[in-house]
């Protein structure tokens, strides 16, 4: 009788037991993933000082007005989908306390901060949330750390500041063997706005090389889409779209950047045809939810047209997503059949590992 196949084939792909287990607790029962975003704050906070303004209110929202939007949006869109990215100050304690998750959805964790400082060239300069960790997110209980980092390869000193923070969250994830998505979006500088045709004309060349340099630090990779519906056309938007399959060398998944719905639709339809795994969508599900009128009927609507928005989604994505195991060239029977080999626990050397034989090659997981 044959011998099962052993794990070194997983640890040469880099996945070591925790990062696997995050790709299991993450993702549909076929390997794809539809994941829903609701770590946004600074937009948050815009569109619940919008909808207060409307009512004569002119004031920031408060501390439980925003938890008690993302404990809502949660509760309400988590049913549908396979995973939900929250973020650590507003949302991640409070959706787990409230019971907001179901017990079989994945729990990302976003780790930088909102906001952040720029460079003289006006390009973002990345940083962790104050207070907050890889160790953190890890011991919180989380299946994965997120990681934004704004990424603009023709601008050096803000590119460089970025990589070595993705290095960092890369190191630390894998310090602590805890799966990593890296989300990279391209941004304007030098006094360019976002419907500057200069930044529009280059970005979909910024989202493939970005994929290109970066893809590498992460585990699952957040891509946005590779183009701007008008400016080209669907035919070379897919052209795009391949040629983001191609240089990203982990499996990827499209976000969404507030778009409306039924762009996002038609691109998340587009990104499954050129190879995309899935998709970790937000604003595009649920940023009218600030504009119904009360609790009631916000309440209402994320239950109503919100979830109705993930659900149409979710169907595209298992009907057409590349499995995340088949971007790395396995099989689910192949995965299934694998076996670890006896005293394969005296070579897993985590960072509180002790003993001879866990700490024979220091800093390694295996």
């Amino acid at each position: 009788m044959a011998a099962n196949p052993g794990v070194t084939p997983l640890l040469a792909l880099a996945l070591t037991p925790g990062k696997l287990r995050g790709l299991q607790r993450i993702s549909n029962a076929n390997g794809t993933l539809t994941m829903v975003a609701l770590d946004q704050n600074s937009s948050m906070i815009t569109m619940i000082k919008d909808s207060l303004k409307k009512k004569g209110e002119s004031r920031e929202p408060t501390f439980d007005e925003m938890v008690e939007a993302k404990v809502m949006l949660a509760r309400a869109l988590s049913p549908a989908g396979s995973a939900v990215l929250v973020d650590a100050y507003y949302g991640a304690w409070n959706t787990v306390a409230g019971f907001a998750l179901p017990r079989d959805v994945g729990l990302l964790i976003r780790v930088e901060r909102s906001g952040g400082d720029k460079n003289s060239r006006g390009a973002p300069l990345g940083a962790v949330e104050p207070g907050w960790s890889v160790a953190k997110i890890k011991r919180f209980g989380a299946d994965a750390v997120k990681l934004l980092a704004q990424y603009e390869p023709t601008e050096p000193a803000s590119a460089e500041h970025q990589f070595a923070l993705i290095r960092h969250v890369y190191e630390e994830c894998r310090k602590y063997d805890i799966l990593m998505l890296l989300e990279t979006v391209a941004f304007p500088f030098d006094g360019e706005k976002k419907d500057s045709k200069s930044f529009i004309e280059r970005k979909a060349q910024t989202v493939i090389d970005s994929a290109r340099q970066l893809s590498r630090w992460c585990d699952v990779y957040k891509a946005e889409f590779p183009g701007t519906f008008k400016h080209e056309s669907d035919a070379q938007l897919q052209e795009n779209l391949g040629k983001l399959n191609a240089a990203s060398e982990r499996p990827w998944v499209l976000l969404s950047a507030g778009v409306d719905f039924p762009d996002y639709k038609k691109q998340v339809e587009m990104a499954m045809k050129a190879g995309a795994s899935g998709v970790l969508g937000g604003r595009a599900f649920w940023k009218e939810y600030f504009l119904q009128d009360g609790p009631q009927a916000r309440e209402k609507f994320a239950q109503g047209e919100c979830i109705g928005r993930v659900r149409q989604v979710d169907e595209i994505v298992k009907a057409q997503g590349k499995p995340w195991y088949a971007r790395y060239g396995l099989s689910l029977k192949e995965l299934q059949a694998t076996r670890a080999t006896e005293n394969w626990h005296f070579r897993y050397a985590g960072p509180e590992a002790t003993g001879k034989a866990a700490t024979a090659v220091e800093g390694e997981v295996y």
